[in-house]
């Protein structure tokens, strides 16, 4: 049996306009609903067959030089949408996204 890698388990960490704000909520002093968010979250594509303790384990191996640790993991099954390519029926590839918790006062690197 193969043993998977983190870097097969978590591709990529997924930066987009909603999970750059999902992973600044931690700062935000504005109101008192936005102030109980404490944990740093932030988005990663991972491997469609990997399972969140799998998940937590390899972002914890890829981040510890930064020594970071993992609370929580949600995880979003996303499948293709339908496209028609020259005239013919096709989906986009289908993905998981997970949403990775940190402990308080935790950071990982921004690009």
């Amino acid at each position: 049996m193969n043993k998977k890698t983190p870097y097969d388990i978590v591709k990529k960490r997924y930066i987009t306009e909603k999970s750059t704000m999902l992973s600044s909520l931690k700062d935000k002093e504005s109101n008192p609903s936005l102030r109980r968010f404490t944990l740093p979250k932030y988005v990663f594509l991972v491997d469609t067959k990997a399972n969140k303790i799998e998940i937590a384990r390899a972002v914890e191996e890829i981040y510890a030089h930064l020594n970071v640790k993992v609370v929580a993991v949600n995880t979003i099954n996303v499948k293709g949408k339908a496209r028609r390519v020259r005239g013919r029926l096709g989906t986009t590839s289908s993905y998981k996204k997970a949403i990775v918790t940190l402990e308080k006062d935790d950071v990982l690197e921004s690009v």
